[in-house]
């Protein structure tokens, strides 16, 4: 079985290989046929389709797994960009696996990692969270439970939802930099690039349109509390340094009011051998 990617926009990022794959399969399995069969058109591939989507994948996954049995060589497309990546098809995968069944990647196009390498946030790790939840509530929950990420979160949202989407994304997680990145590789391939309060901004007035991959930059870091009364101890030991020395440096350090570490070092000072 093959996992044949195919273009997020651009015809022309379609590879040779993925030609020939699909020029020899046997049966292709897509998303949408009708959509497909534009693509297969276009490279002049006149191989037999048939549909394989998430309301048929359980009765089309069995068919698929006895020609698979049988010998025939599968390939496995979705509407656009790499099968099995927020589409339908892992659990075939998975089932072709245990049948015994060799299953080959013929990489291509991913929306997701297209966008994060033009977003010009870090790309040394990243979490992809796949699409938004269409209902608010839910979808603030799934915002919530990547808040503290210190990673680049990558989401897919449909241009509809858009502004909902940011919104919610302000008040889970307050004011982040963002990317927008919409109708990848398309003639109107568009980056919008800031906070998340620019880029509502930027949508405010005109219709959403395409495709869109939504990036967020890691949440900073939060600094572990400093414990003063530790900072207080190994400063007051150290005979190099001054008392008075010792409460500004740890009031610096901790942030609390010099008076109250004025006041604590000289408590703990009594108990110092």
């Amino acid at each position: 079985m093959y996992i044949v990617a195919t273009p997020i926009g651009n015809l022309e990022d379609m590879t040779f290989r993925a030609v020939r794959i699909l020029k020899e399969a046997d049966l292709i399995a897509a998303e949408d046929t009708r959509h497909s069969r534009r693509l297969l058109n276009h490279f002049g591939i006149a191989g037999h389709l048939t549909s394989y989507f998430d309301h048929n994948k359980s009765l089309k996954g069995e068919y698929l797994l006895e020609r698979l049995r049988d010998g025939a060589h599968v390939a496995l497309i979705s509407d656009a960009g790499t099968p099995c990546i927020s589409d339908p098809g892992y659990q075939l995968v998975r089932d072709a696996v245990a049948a015994g069944i060799a299953v080959v990647p013929i990489p291509g196009a991913s929306a997701a990692v297209t966008a994060l390498s033009a977003s010009g946030l870090p790309t040394d790790s990243f979490t992809f969270a796949g699409f938004l939840p269409s209902k608010q509530g839910k979808r603030r929950e799934k915002l919530a439970q990547l808040r503290d990420e210190g990673r680049v979160v990558i989401y897919y949202e449909a241009p509809h939802r858009l502004p909902a989407a940011l919104a919610d994304l302000l008040e889970v997680c307050g004011e982040r930099q963002i990317v927008v990145a919409r109708e990848l590789t398309k003639l109107y391939e568009e980056f919008v690039r800031g906070s998340v309060t620019e880029v509502l901004a930027s949508f405010a007035h005109r219709e959403v349109k395409g495709e869109i991959v939504l990036l967020v930059a890691p949440a900073e870091e939060v600094a572990a509390p400093v414990d003063s009364d530790e900072l207080l101890n190994r400063y007051l030991a150290d005979p190099n340094l001054s008392f008075r020395d010792t409460v500004s440096m740890v009031a610096a350090e901790t942030g609390v009011p010099r008076s109250e570490i004025y006041g604590r070092a000289l408590e703990l000072r009594k108990t110092l051998p």
